[in-house]
């Protein structure tokens, strides 16, 4: 389980040396309460900055107190328009740099465009221009929190720490799920069963995988590789060249591999946004007998229709962390829960500006997790 050192276990860590500086990028008051956790956390006082549209929809950003040889923490949570949040980051972050900080650290806890991470058909890896667009506005270390895929560190020039959210997930089901060792941990789809594979572990508790469901863009079938030119003219085509054709796919029904009858099913993801296939995975488990079923996951963006439609839905309780804000869907929706993971984005902070090792934040954490 995580827990901070000894040291650090009040309620605010004021053991900072000077230097630092902490803004939040967001215009969005709603997205700026973790940032005011963090601060409360590590007990300073939020930077002075001014972030703001301009009539004509231009993004405007005012440093208001001066940044020169200090290493400077911008913090920026996702708002529903993510494409003003991208601007509002890379702004402050070239204002920065040049006001001559010493270092600009992106506290970014969900990576905006994660899922665009692979090539699709004739489309482009938008993680990776991202990426660069944010080293080139000056970002020299990245602090982010569950990527879609880890494979995203490797777009980056600079340095990259990746966070976990589970250690607070597991501790809010072995302390809120009263009869949680009567449980199993389900993957909704095979593409999860690793991730569902280290809670069980960890938790001790058997596993099960729903196969067969509709696949999501994820697949491979929307892959490049799958959508050849066409030939225009077939003789033109050597005869010795008789390349195999791949046999499709075809999706078997659904099925799920593990027994989940008179158990607490709870499944788990990294992200829950549109939630169709957590609903069909829902429905599936109680047809085999779950009695209660959870959805744990770590970004909530919970889009559209996501908490009415979880609200008519046989799932019980919705688990995110505070990487996004979601307080809107709340109140539309009583089974959405928070855990607050401010306490580990502060002490990665505390840590970094103090040149300590952040191999702490990682012990327990293997390659597949």
């Amino acid at each position: 389980m995580f827990c901070v050192p000894s040291t650090a276990t009040g309620t605010i860590m004021n053991i900072t040396k000077g230097g630092l500086v902490l803004f939040s990028a967001n215009s969005n008051s709603s997205c700026m309460e973790l940032s005011k956790r963090i601060a409360e956390r590590l007990g300073v006082e939020m930077g002075k900055v001014q972030v703001y549209q301009e009539p004509n929809r231009e993004t405007r950003v005012q440093i208001q107190e001066s940044v020169r040889g200090k290493d400077v923490f911008i913090i920026q949570t996702v708002s529903k328009d993510v494409n003003t949040t991208i601007m509002e980051l890379l702004i402050m972050v070239y204002a920065c740099k040049t006001s001559c900080a010493k270092s600009i650290i992106g506290v970014i806890p969900y990576f905006p465009y994660s899922k665009q991470c692979k090539m699709r058909k004739r489309g482009s890896i938008v993680s990776k221009l991202l990426a660069s667009m944010m080293c080139k506005a000056g970002l020299t270390h990245l602090i982010t929190m569950d990527l879609h895929q880890k494979e995203i560190q490797g777009f980056f020039n600079i340095p990259v720490d990746n966070l976990r959210a589970s250690p607070f997930l597991l501790q809010y089901i072995q302390e809120e799920i009263p009869d949680y060792r009567n449980a199993v941990i389900v993957a909704k789809s095979p593409a999860s069963a690793k991730r569902a594979q280290s809670f069980a572990e960890r938790l001790r508790l058997g596993i099960a995988v729903i196969h067969g469901e509709a696949q999501d863009a994820e697949s491979d079938m929307v892959d490049g590789r799958h959508s050849p030119p066409t030939a225009k003219n077939v003789a033109a085509i050597h005869p010795s060249l008789e390349i195999p054709m791949l046999i499709p796919k075809e999706k078997p029904p659904i099925t799920v591999v593990g027994d989940v009858g008179g158990r607490i099913a709870i499944i788990v993801d990294d992200i829950i946004d549109d939630v169709d296939s957590f609903l069909a995975a829902a429905e599936t488990l109680k047809e085999r007998g779950a009695y209660k079923i959870f959805v744990m996951a770590t970004h909530g963006l919970l889009s559209s229709d996501a908490p009415r439609l979880i609200e008519e839905s046989a799932i019980d309780e919705v688990v995110v962390t505070n990487t996004i804000p979601h307080e809107i869907q709340k109140l539309q929706c009583p089974k959405i829960k928070t855990v607050d993971i401010s306490m580990i984005l502060s002490e990665a902070i505390r840590r970094i500006h103090n040149g300590e090792s952040m191999s702490y934040l990682f012990r327990n954490i293997g390659l597949d997790d």
